[in-house]
């Protein structure tokens, strides 16, 4: 009984596990696409050449620093709840989330080789891979689901389904 009742929060758990990881895969590539309009190439290289030279707990800072450059957002955030104005406060908390996604898996992607390097690193980095798996297969059944509906009413199959679910209905209304 006790497993039952948890788990609709482990769904919900895992569910948010699995968008946090599907935002950081999607906001990479749009994050260096972003860069690589700017001419950063020799930069890049540059930044790249000092990262290498960085012992890995130095990497660990500069991998901090995106989120430490984020908290005055959060704090605009917290003055737009504090003052009721919902909307600056969702518009924020998205801007602060994609930046903070993206910027953070840029600066990732480039410190990664170094902090995998530390220790307990390695096994946080493990750890998460390892709960991103369980995620997808706590949720599998849900998302199959999810696809099956999806699939039901796919524009070659809507009219079908339509004309099901209303027999449906009507099966449902007639008196017994």
């Amino acid at each position: 009984m006790r497993r039952n009742l948890f788990r609709p929060l482990w769904i919900i758990l895992a569910l948010l596990l699995l968008l946090e990881a599907w935002l950081w895969d999607h906001l990479e590539p749009i994050v260096a696409r972003i860069v690589n309009v700017i001419p950063w190439g020799r930069v890049k290289i540059v930044l790249a050449g000092l990262i290498e030279e960085l012992p890995p707990y130095a990497s660990l800072v500069v991998f901090i620093v995106p989120v430490i450059v984020l908290v005055p957002l959060k704090l605009l955030e917290v003055y737009f709840l504090a003052t009721a104005n919902w909307i600056a406060a969702i518009l924020v908390l998205v801007l602060a989330k994609l930046v903070g996604l993206g910027v953070t898996a840029f600066v990732f992607d480039v410190t990664r080789g170094k902090l995998l390097q530390i220790p307990w690193f390695q096994r946080m980095y493990d750890w998460f891979l390892w709960a991103r798996d369980w995620a997808r297969a706590q949720t599998e059944p849900i998302r199959a689901r999810i696809r099956k509906i999806f699939w039901l009413f796919m524009p070659e199959r809507a009219g079908r389904t339509i004309r099901r679910l209303v027999r449906l209905r009507r099966s449902y209304n007639r008196p017994a």
